[in-house]
């Protein structure tokens, strides 16, 4: 399909899905995130939003300036445009796009894009090459019509029965887990059906919904279930498999400690200089230190009492034993540029560059870009409806997109 033409902002060459046209008709955190993974990695994403914008534009505070972090954080890569679909001037332009686009995807309620004739069967129609994305709470069968927020997944999924205190109330997690999830879980859905298309030339409907994504990536506690008959209960920050898994007091600050085997338990004691705690028939097997996990926590509690968790921290890795400070955000960002990892990108230039966390992905010959600052409502709106105006194929002479 012919494509737009990028923009040379940052100099960069092109990435593994230079080429590709995604429409992008999500909204929020899932589909987004989704999109920004795709469009890091070269893909030209068109993001379509209401003449209202994409929700997360009004989520503040935290802003810089005022502009919501919370959008800033899945938008780069993009450009907007801004349709009404109940207009058909603007139906017909989104339908234009969806018809030339290599990828769609989309987190409507099952059914709405329907009427508009965006839904996967009048576009696979008009494009047979399509990969189409749709991304809902609980599918498109008997869970259609339930709204779906990461929030009810956590707490229907099971998620929060399994987070907190043993008696005390359950709670979600920290971010928007299952959200994220589904995001990852849709790229590489649409990764593999592009790779089938390179094999058949035929495009494919791909569905992803949240109480899936959440059911696979409870792991363990989820075939604790179902292949075990067992149904896991929360235990604070504690393992129920591994001990010692979960955090100590040390000299200044909690410490985590993550000795799964025997081998790293018995380094862990000759760090703490308990050698022969490892010996200790009690403790010797990972399920006996499991099972007397109350014998066993005070013993360690005391040595690690004698150092801070840095200290610790350094002494524990450096003999290969699991272990971490329980950092703030800061912290893990400060950690993350100690160890290389170069955690902080600049995207866009001058002053609407904006400083970002980095595609998590590493390619050894074509790296992800940071070229287009995530876009204001609308702001290429002008030049995609001239393109998206334009026979196909001729704006290709015309210099695309920006011609």
């Amino acid at each position: 399909m012919e494509m737009p033409a990028r923009s040379a902002v940052s100099g960069q060459g092109a990435g593994p899905l230079s080429g590709l046209l995604v429409a992008d008709f999500s909204r929020v955190l899932a589909g987004p995130y989704a999109t920004m993974l795709l469009a890091d990695l070269g893909a030209e994403v068109v993001k379509v939003e209401s003449p209202s914008g994409d929700e997360t534009r009004t989520w503040m505070p935290p802003t810089r300036g005022e502009t919501s972090t919370y959008y800033l954080g899945v938008n780069r890569n993009k450009r907007s445009i801004a349709l009404d679909l109940r207009a058909e001037e603007d139906a017909a332009a989104a339908r234009e796009l969806a018809h030339r686009a290599d990828v769609v995807i989309e987190n409507f309620k099952p059914g709405t894009l329907a009427k508009y004739g965006l839904d996967f069967c009048a576009v696979e129609a008009a494009n047979p090459g399509v990969v189409y994305a749709s991304i809902s709470g609980f599918g498109s069968g008997a869970g259609r019509h339930v709204p779906g927020y990461d929030l009810m997944v956590q707490a229907i999924s099971g998620l929060m029965s399994l987070t907190g205190d043993p008696d005390g109330e359950p709670y979600r997690a920290g971010i928007s887990v299952f959200d994220v999830m589904a995001g990852n879980h849709a790229a590489i859905g649409i990764l593999a059906a592009l790779r089938h298309r390179d094999a058949t030339g035929r495009g494919q409907h791909v569905e992803v919904n949240l109480l899936s994504s959440a059911l696979s990536g409870l792991v363990n506690h989820s075939s604790a279930y179902v292949a075990g008959g067992t149904v896991p209960y929360r235990m604070g920050n504690a393992h129920p498999s591994v001990f010692p898994y979960e955090p100590f007091p040390t000299a200044d600050r909690d410490l985590i400690v993550a000795a799964a085997n025997d081998g790293q338990f018995r380094r862990l004691c000759e760090v703490l200089g308990i050698p022969g705690t490892a010996d200790d028939p009690r403790f010797a097997r990972n399920k006996d230190r499991t099972a007397r996990r109350a014998e066993l926590r005070p013993l360690l509690v005391e040595r690690l009492a004698t150092r801070g968790a840095a200290e610790w921290f350094d002494a524990l890795v450096a003999a290969g034993v699991p272990a971490a400070p329980i950092n703030t955000i800061d912290g893990g960002f400060a950690l993350a540029e100690r160890f290389g990892l170069d955690p902080v990108v600049e995207v866009g230039e001058g002053e609407r560059a904006v400083p970002m966390a980095r595609h998590p992905i590493t390619f050894s010959t074509t790296p992800a870009r940071y070229e287009l600052p995530p876009p204001e409502l609308d702001e290429h709106g002008p030049e995609l409806r001239k393109w998206l105006a334009t026979p196909r194929g001729a704006h290709a002479a015309q210099g695309g997109v920006h011609g």
